[in-house]
């Protein structure tokens, strides 16, 4: 049965630089790169391929010795035209150097009806698509042997500056349809689609079958899928679900419906330092560059792919990430600010003693940069970190478990609930400046090698 659950813990960053419900004629990207460490839990990866090799859409560039059935495909047709290698030959990444005219490689449709779970899984698992799937706990990419008690689908998001799915997947309600009946052939249990119950439903999202849709409304976190996941059927020790968000549901339903692996996706252009924030059509891993330059207000800035809660800091001639829809970019922030955090401020803040008069226009859209205003301190409970996660857990005492590596507290504790972003709003409001998001990552990692 569908339900309605309305959260009232969390916050929401309302940011300058909202994407415009638009298309940008942007010139479009010439390299599109695949990075190794965009995959968490990829621990060995092997090169399938050699510079100066020409590929199409599809085609296997790569794959993770320890889950060698799983395929990471070249997104786009062209040529390989750098393997970049780090310390003691570390891949970096893979970088291609697109067609003009981008082409596939072609397996074929495929028929759900013929095929039994375990045989659509390895198909899917060598189609390139297969790593837009994600296990819970961990938040690495799933194992096509495993049968999860249930798939999540978040249809929206409420990160700072997150695009609208909406809008993006317009005109993709037969392959999302596709997509979604192929989850609900790789699980025993329900597929459950989560929309935004403060809004319309989107076209692309209404009338879905073979999921069960529930309603979220509050401020973030409530489109993480990890916190509707904790309120519709949350993880025991030793259970597993999976997620995917709806870009890669759309990726998997063209699979279905045409046999290629499409990487094509619309991702917003968002932060107050753009001077043209649209969205604009692209491909994963496509260099960013393309939509930066020349669309800045000004020189100083951090470019992020993601958003500014949970993305990653990148360069201007770097590639976005492949789980990320939007590129973010705001002031940079490396400048010392006389008084710190005690200087009286109007500036955005969830402690009001802080942010002094903020707290009185909620809805109204600020510039931020990435100035911390403070060093890393003693650990204060303030209570603050309660008060922004709308889950059943105690986020202080987990964290103070995972640095002291007390593995029965963590499990205790709710460390199989959360993946970084869930607790992505405590780093933010944390007085104590503390790398949260790190010491989440470093429990999943105490718990999943012990």
């Amino acid at each position: 049965m569908s339900k309605i659950l309305k959260l009232k813990k969390g916050f929401d960053i309302k940011l300058v630089g909202k994407a415009k419900l638009e298309l940008a004629n942007f010139s479009p990207a010439q390299t599109f790169a695949i990075k190794p460490t965009d995959f968490v839990g990829l621990q060995r990866p092997k090169v399938l391929v050699n510079e100066g090799d020409t590929v199409k859409a599809g085609t296997p560039i790569l794959i993770d010795k320890s889950l060698d059935q799983v395929i990471y495909a070249a997104p786009v047709s062209g040529e390989i035209i750098e393997i970049k290698r780090g310390d003691k030959r570390k891949l970096l990444e893979i970088k291609i150097l697109a067609d003009k005219t981008i082409t596939h490689l072609s397996s074929g449709k495929t028929d759900l009806a013929t095929l039994d779970r375990v045989t659509f899984a390895a198909k899917l698992a060598a189609s390139g698509t297969w790593p837009n799937i994600i296990q819970r706990p961990f938040g690495i990419v799933a194992n096509p042997a495993d049968t999860p008690k249930a798939i999540f689908v978040s249809a929206f998001d409420t990160h700072p500056l997150a695009p609208d799915f909406g809008f993006t997947l317009q005109g993709e309600e037969r392959a999302f349809q596709a997509g979604m009946d192929a989850l609900a052939k790789l699980t025993s249990g329900k597929v459950h689609l989560n929309v935004d119950g403060s809004k319309p439903v989107p076209a692309v999202f209404a009338g879905v079958k073979n999921a069960q849709t529930n309603q979220f409304s509050g401020p973030h976190p409530a489109g993480n899928v990890g916190v509707q996941i904790h309120h519709l059927d949350p993880i025991n020790k030793g259970e597993i679900v999976w997620t995917v968000n709806p870009t890669g549901v759309v990726q998997i339903g063209k699979f279905i419906l045409e046999g290629i692996y499409d990487a094509s996706k619309i991702i917003a252009v968002t932060g107050s330092e753009v001077t043209k924030a649209a969205y604009v059509k692209t491909y994963v891993g496509a260099c960013v560059s393309t939509f930066v330059k020349g669309n800045l207000n000004s020189g100083h800035v951090r470019v992020i792919s993601g958003n500014v809660l949970t993305g990653e800091k990148i360069a201007m001639e770097d590639s976005l990430g492949f789980y990320h829809n939007q590129i973010t970019v705001i002031p940079e922030g490396d400048y010392f600010e006389f008084l710190g955090w005690a200087k009286p401020t109007t500036k955005l803040s969830f402690h009001r003693a802080l942010g002094l008069f903020s707290f009185l226009t909620p809805n109204k859209e600020v510039v931020l940069d990435s100035n911390c205003r403070g060093e890393e301190r003693a650990f204060v409970q303030t209570g603050v970190f309660e008060a922004v996660t709308p889950m059943d857990i105690l986020p202080v005492y987990l964290l103070k478990a995972i640095m002291a590596e007390d593995f029965d507290e963590m499990e205790e504790l709710g460390i199989y609930e959360v993946v970084e972003e869930d607790l992505a709003l405590c780093e933010f409001v944390d007085v104590s400046k503390h790398p949260v998001q790190e010491w989440v990552r470093k429990g999943i990692e105490l718990i999943q090698y012990s």
